[in-house]
């Protein structure tokens, strides 16, 4: 592509804030404060007292607030180039600084250093109702934000109708959006923003607030917009999935800096490896968990069906024991426990699903630690990486524990197939093997079965 393609420019862009910490000797309470005034006025009243107050007086006070001040870079030397058309994710953890490039982007705060070059027009959605105002109905805030773009009236009109239709808020569309819930506030702002034509579309978290359908809406358009339209998207989003489906190409944000840019599957691949802090084996210690707690998972591993080993690396079409310790931790016997374990992908998703009730198995824990096993015949996964979610309830009602992403997982080879064929796990994850066979139709025996 010539340089004539390239809508953004980001040239060592960088973003300081400072950062004010005040510090109290002790919390000082409102009487706290009357009684020392009081006190104050009392002795300048008494004319045996004054000549000290007024010594006192010239004493320096007492500092029971020391203020401090800190440098904080949210972004630091940060440098890349979009091109149009492009469809780029950018990802992270909460405080990489993905919002703040974002906010410098779209012109709302401007950089401390280095520079930064846009080429056409930009419309952003950062956070639910952005650029809408509260007290104007959701008619009028059409209108104002196309505005904002740059719109004329005209060209909002001829809009108007499909960002309606979109929105779904045509029963509401003169009430104050104020009046609004969170949801139906996203579904106009998207839709504001995705129709008016922006050369460039900046969206952050906008798939957090809606349903399932509405995202599915918003994925398509903005689909429709790269494709089609040829626009340019950024998206910035915690669902991995979704950047997966929508995006080309990805950026990866840490402590104010690019650490990755490459295509959308590696540099998700390689977040998800940089991010896995779980210790392995502990689950003991595990505060994200969920559950009365009247017994919990401690450990979760897999042993070959003819070792007593724990292993990490499985092998595709071999057997494993999935081996589960499990601490009742009341006095007395848990009847009818139902045990279940998910295998989901590096993007979160359900691949696989097995639960002790689907086969008829009965699960009695007694108090104190016990050891429950799953046997699975020719783990039937392609190679990639998997994470374990586990579920325990009593009888199917109450919840005991859950943890998702229990312990993490690699299927690093196949011998699923007789010819070692890996499968395509970018395509499908689960393996299965099938008999195919090539003959030729009987015109006369099989011509209203194959509709030939």
């Amino acid at each position: 592509m010539s340089e004539s393609d390239v809508v953004i420019r980001v040239e060592r862009l960088g973003k300081q804030y400072s950062l004010h910490h005040e510090r109290s000797e002790r919390y000082t309470s409102l009487r706290d404060v009357l009684a020392r005034q009081a006190n104050a006025a009392g002795r300048l009243l008494n004319p045996f007292t004054l000549a000290g107050q007024l010594h006192i007086s010239h004493r320096p006070a007492p500092q029971e607030h020391a203020a401090s001040q800190e440098e904080f870079w949210a972004l630091k030397d940060v440098s890349f180039e979009i091109r149009r058309g492009e469809r780029v994710g950018i990802i992270g953890r909460n405080g990489a600084g993905k919002s703040t490039l974002l906010k410098i982007l779209s012109r709302i705060t401007e950089p401390t250093t280095g520079r930064v070059e846009i080429r056409g027009r930009v419309a952003s959605l950062l956070e639910v109702g952005t650029g809408f105002h509260p007290e104007l109905t959701g008619r009028e805030n059409i209108y104002l934000n196309g505005a904002i773009l740059g719109m004329t009236r005209r060209e909002i009109r001829y809009k108007f109708d499909e960002i309606v239709d979109f929105a779904e808020v045509e029963k509401f569309l003169d009430t104050p959006v104020k009046r609004y819930s969170s949801g139906m506030y996203v579904r106009l702002a998207f839709a504001v923003a995705a129709h008016l034509e922006p050369e460039i579309l900046v969206l952050d978290e906008v798939l957090a607030v809606g349903d399932a359908d509405f995202q599915k809406k918003c994925l398509g358009k903005m689909e429709d917009v790269a494709e089609r339209e040829g626009r340019t998207i950024l998206f910035v989003s915690h669902q991995m999935a979704a950047i997966q489906h929508l995006c080309t190409r990805a950026l990866l944000m840490s402590n104010g800096a690019c650490k990755h840019d490459s295509s959308t599957t590696d540099c998700i691949n390689y977040y998800l490896k940089s991010s896995r802090s779980i210790p392995k084996s502990l689950l003991k210690g595990r505060k994200d968990r969920q559950g009365n707690g009247l017994a919990l998972f401690i450990d979760a591993f897999f042993t070959e069906s003819h070792s007593q080993e724990k292993c990490l690396e499985l092998v595709a079409g071999r057997s494993y024991s999935l081996c589960l310790i499990v601490d009742n931790q009341s006095a007395r016997m848990l009847e009818g426990v139902v045990i279940s374990y998910a295998v989901t992908d590096e993007f979160e998703n359900n691949i696989l699903l097995f639960r002790s009730n689907f086969e008829g198995a009965e699960i009695n824990l007694r108090p104190g630690l016990n050891i429950i096993s799953s046997f699975i015949c020719n783990l039937p996964l392609a190679p990639s990486s998997y994470s374990l979610t586990l579920f325990g309830s009593l009888r199917d009602a109450e919840v005991l524990d859950s943890i998702t992403r229990a312990q993490d997982f690699r299927v690093v080879h196949s011998e699923f197939y007789a010819n070692s064929c890996q499968g395509l796990p970018s395509h499908c994850k689960v393996l299965k093997e099938t008999q195919w066979l090539c003959t030729v139709p009987n015109v006369e025996t099989d011509a209203e079965l194959y509709s030939i």
